[in-house]
């Protein structure tokens, strides 16, 4: 079976769910897809805070580039949040040729132009589902199976913040 080793930056709240996610999820992932996901780096300032998921010796790291630029990383997935070492860390994924899986709004917002640039020129991907409509799966949706569909605009409210808000107004 194929593998696919993850390199994930970031480590906190969200990044350790992920892990965790994976860790639960891998061999059902394995099983319907034919590849098993594999987190084989983790780049995070503080790795001393037990978080409370077993990981191998060696996966953890302060040095976010050497996760980026280890050959042996197939995915980066980019969970330090903000948009300036987010930019720097996804341009450099993407010049890797590396795609890079992110829900980070604001990097999206400010940069995204750049990052869309960056990935079709070093023809890879940069995959942002996540960061849209509470992850719901809408893009997908949009992109495969409304094909032959013309779609000029979606509206409404996919926010999960704004709903809640707006539920107790």
């Amino acid at each position: 079976m194929k593998e696919i080793k993850i390199g994930i930056l970031g480590f906190g709240t969200v990044g350790a769910g992920v892990v965790e996610g994976i860790q639960k999820n891998g061999a059902l992932m394995a099983e319907r897809t034919g590849i098993t996901p594999i987190v084989a780096k983790i780049a995070d300032l503080d790795i001393e805070t037990d978080r409370g998921i077993d990981l191998p010796d060696g996966v953890l790291t302060t040095d976010a580039m050497s996760v980026i630029t280890d050959e042996g990383i197939d995915l980066i997935v980019e969970l330090v949040g903000g948009t300036t070492v987010a930019r720097t860390f996804t341009l450099e994924a993407l010049k890797q040729g590396k795609p890079v899986v992110t829900a980070n709004k604001a990097l999206l917002a400010d940069h995204g132009e750049e990052i869309y640039k960056t990935a079709r020129e070093n023809n890879t991907g940069i995959y942002y589902e996540a960061a849209v409509g509470g992850g719901i799966p809408i893009l997908r949706a949009q992109r495969a199976g409304l094909i032959g569909n013309h779609i000029e605009s979606i509206y409404g409210i996919l926010n999960g913040t704004c709903n809640y808000i707006l539920t107790r107004m």
